[in-house]
């Protein structure tokens, strides 16, 4: 009985390990480029985010304050959302 307690306990912590490293990431940043046709925003710390075809421009301008929330998919940083802060 110990050791399948033992056992469902590693297998319970290698799973929330894996579920915490594919959770979406956060950066914050201005924005240092912006093309809604190649579809690409650049901050200027140099991150740069592939945006989605699905993504509705709320606005964005070059020097605005900018939170994007992403994930990678390959080498590719994908934004799954742009909010403006204030």
């Amino acid at each position: 009985m110990r050791k399948l307690i033992m056992t469902a306990a590693a297998a319970a912590v290698l799973a929330s390990g894996t579920a915490a490293f594919a959770a979406a990431k956060h950066t914050t940043g201005t924005i240092k480029s912006f093309d809604g046709t190649a579809m690409s925003l650049v901050l200027d710390n140099g991150a740069t985010f592939t945006l989605p075809q699905t993504f509705k421009d709320p606005g964005l301008k070059v020097g605005e304050k900018v939170r994007v929330t992403w994930d990678m998919s390959g080498k590719d940083k994908i934004a799954e959302a742009v909010k403006i802060v204030k």
